[in-house]
């Protein structure tokens, strides 16, 4: 990915818990909306972010462009916030851009579901049961329209076994996909099971390989245990082995499950991370 600098930036989306913002780029004044890295989740998210769009791109969905942001200390902001000027502050340093959609439009699930072809609406929720996503309910649905073109974004939330490693059972790749809220486009793929063999074939493990490799180094150390026994190479590996072992048949997230009403209260640790035994 490119490397592109914060001229300023020209705002912030406050309606979640991470504040992504619009930044304007020395490059040309190129506009990127910024995830930051000092966000609730941390480089964990933005790992996330990157390993999903790629493996999105396999499968032949649309992710906008991404981009590594250096963000300076005490960067110009239009919006002078104390908040968001403590969580730039808290962000120095390299942050993930992707290209402003111009004129996209939110996805609206009363009216929208229907527009989605069965072959994308498959591919989707393929995709997010691959990566235990959970951030695709009509509540959240993370997709914008662009025209006719359906876009992905906000992944941050997928992977979620990261956050136990380096200490995760091996059988957790092996779960099925469990959701606290029913997946947006379920109802839109009555068999998902009949476009597996076909989605299936688009992820080698060479593109998880690829995927994982296109994480800088600065996402993933924050990540590392501080005892020095977990290295960079040890926690890329953690990732293609649980994507790997995830999409070895007979493939385990075919069919969303509800998760147990005790899970569905937890609201601060994802269902789908090992617990210790």
């Amino acid at each position: 990915m490119r490397t592109l600098h914060t001229r300023r930036v020209l705002g912030a989306d406050k309606r979640g818990s991470s504040w992504p913002v619009l930044v304007e780029t020395e490059e040309r004044g190129e506009r990127q909306f910024t995830k930051l890295r000092g966000a609730a989740q941390g480089t964990g998210a933005l790992l996330a972010e990157v390993i999903v769009a790629e493996l999105a791109e396999s499968l032949g969905l649309r992710v906008p462009g991404r981009a590594l942001v250096q963000v300076p200390m005490n960067v110009d902001s239009v919006d002078e916030n104390d908040e968001l000027a403590d969580l730039l502050r808290a962000s120095a340093g390299l942050n993930l851009g992707f290209s402003y959609l111009e004129g996209a439009s939110n996805f609206v699930p009363a009216t929208d579901v229907a527009r989605v072809g069965e072959e994308e609406a498959a591919a989707i929720l393929w995709l997010d049961g691959l990566v235990a996503n959970q951030d695709r309910s009509a509540r959240n649905p993370n997709l914008l329209w662009q025209g006719e073109a359906l876009w992905l974004i906000d992944h941050g939330a997928a992977l979620g076994f990261q956050y136990a490693l380096p200490e995760v059972d091996p059988a957790a790749a092996r779960r099925p996909y469990t959701l606290r809220e029913p997946h947006l486009l379920q109802s839109r793929v009555p068999d998902l099971a009949t476009w597996d063999a076909s989605l299936a074939s688009r992820i080698s493990p060479d593109a998880v390989a690829r995927a994982v490799s296109e994480v800088p180094d600065e996402f993933l150390l924050p990540l590392i245990s501080v005892n020095g026994e977990e290295t960079l190479t040890a926690r890329r590996a953690a990732y293609v082995d649980y994507l790997t072992r995830r999409l070895e048949p007979p493939r385990p997230f075919l069919a969303p499950v509800a998760a147990p009403p005790n899970e569905q209260r937890r609201r601060g640790r994802p269902a789908w991370v090992t617990r210790p035994r």
